[in-house]
């Protein structure tokens, strides 16, 4: 989440602008520690969501991966961020 909130800002945006996410597991018993970190994080955003339990993924070593989707509004200006 640390690196998400990172990438989001290099691009002008922030994590309130976030609309979907969605949250890969390789085992199901990682959901509820995961959400409650990626809650959070996302304290008063309401994306939409999704999540799912993989065999696998990119690297060996990663028990999860979440994917988002930003929207940034037109009259946003991201100097205006607190």
């Amino acid at each position: 989440m640390k690196n998400l909130k990172q990438l989001l800002e290099e691009a002008g945006s922030d994590l309130s602008h976030i609309v979907k996410t969605t949250t890969y597991l390789t085992d199901p018993r990682y959901r509820e520690p995961v959400y409650r970190e990626v809650g959070k994080w996302l304290k008063g955003v309401f994306p939409i969501s999704t999540g799912l339990v993989v065999s696998a993924l990119g690297q060996p070593q990663w028990l999860m991966e979440i994917d988002v989707i930003a929207v940034i509004p037109d009259d946003w200006q991201a100097e205006a961020r607190a």
